[in-house]
């Protein structure tokens, strides 16, 4: 038998290769076009012209963002936090923790702080990816089978704290949902999904919630800035840091690596079939599309990295979205803090060059000086 992993690669790799990898926009079936002409889909969002009155829209945005993932339980302040190991690792303090959601499951994490950093901080929140890799999750920081370079400790040689949590059925979680311990992987997301659909709410809300709450716990820790915080992830990891952002205030830049695009374009290109069922929000695109979340963000740092031939993030949305946001850092005077950045040549995968420019960015947006002067949403 084929372990179930593998079978995902597999079928993925496929519908990756049958989609083709022009980054030209495709020609949906007619079964396809007749879908979409009658779902009642929205019509494209447009940024309002002043400042005053998108502040509104956005308010209304998230209003709606929060209405589409359901009724999440509310949150405390502060996550009850367990420190369950401290270790010195060098150069830097490597501490693994957990916290109880307050929904039923308990979130594992871990956290690196830099010792030779003077004052509070600069922090990553780190968003992991999916992959179908279920027994990862946050143990991705010191790996190399998605980025170039460990992530965790060469965030940390750079000066930033860094932070990251395993997301439903991911890492220490696998197995821990509402199907029992023999539930796992793949067949465990799917019944995390149906369950929390017969609860009136959403498995992404679910997510994304529990990473407001490592954000919760990161701005309470004194070595970190709590100003100066930046998020960023590839694939999954990237569809967090931007939902995150859209929802809340807090992270003062980001950056999306390999999973931005509009719903829309996804569907006209057929690949609703490259992501899980984690990525799907009931309603969502009768009230607007990808372009309104992202221009939540603004006027805060925001950069999307994508490769050309990464058939789950068609190019063509890519481009709306640029086109559709854009105007809101403009509102600001900070066309600067939005930046896409689209690779030729390159798929669904982290670069040394991403690597860099990710660096690069976040030595900008999270700056000292940065922080002060932050504008944030005003």
């Amino acid at each position: 038998m084929i372990p179930a992993r593998l079978l995902h690669h597999i079928s993925l790799a496929l519908a990756l290769l049958l989609a083709g990898t022009s980054g030209m926009a495709q020609q949906p079936s007619t079964d396809t076009r007749n879908w979409i002409d009658h779902a009642g889909i929205a019509p494209d969002f447009r940024v309002a012209s002043t400042r005053p009155a998108f502040q509104k829209q956005r308010a209304a945005v998230r209003t709606t963002l929060k209405q589409l993932l359901g009724q999440l339980p509310p949150r405390p302040p502060v996550p009850v936090v367990h420190t369950l190991a401290r270790e010195d690792h060098g150069t830097y303090w490597q501490e693994r923790f957990e916290f109880d959601n307050g929904a039923g499951a308990v979130v594992p994490g871990v956290l690196l702080l830099p010792k030779h950093t003077a004052g509070r901080a600069p922090a990553i929140l780190w968003h992991h990816w999916h992959g179908g890799q279920y027994d990862g999750g946050k143990v991705e920081l010191f790996q190399t089978n998605h980025t170039p370079v460990a992530p965790g400790p060469a965030l940390v040689e750079n000066g930033y704290a860094v932070m990251a949590i395993d997301a439903y059925g991911f890492g220490e979680r696998n197995g821990h949902g509402p199907g029992g311990a023999a539930d796992k992987g793949g067949a465990a997301e799917l019944t995390a999904a149906k369950f929390n659909l017969w609860v009136g709410r959403t498995l992404w809300g679910m997510i994304v919630r529990d990473d407001q709450m490592a954000l919760d716990y990161l701005c309470s820790r004194p070595e970190v800035d709590a100003q100066r915080i930046g998020v960023t992830g590839i694939s999954m990891g990237a569809t967090r840091t931007w939902w995150l952002m859209a929802l809340d205030d807090r992270p003062r830049a980001g950056v999306a690596v390999c999973c931005l695009t509009r719903y829309r374009d996804l569907l006209e290109a057929e690949m609703l079939k490259a992501h899980g069922i984690y990525y799907f929000v009931p309603g969502l695109l009768q009230r607007f599309d990808t372009e309104a979340v992202i221009a939540c963000l603004a006027p805060r740092p925001f950069l999307s990295l994508a490769g050309a031939e990464d058939s789950g993030s068609p190019v063509p949305g890519i481009h709306q979205i640029e086109a559709a946001a854009a105007p809101a850092w403009q509102l600001w005077n900070r066309p600067g803090n939005f930046r896409s950045v689209i690779y030729p040549g390159v798929g669904h995968q982290y670069t040394t060059a991403m690597w860099q420019e990710m660096l690069s960015w976040f030595e900008r947006g999270l700056a000292e000086e940065s922080g002060k002067n932050s504008t944030r949403n005003k």
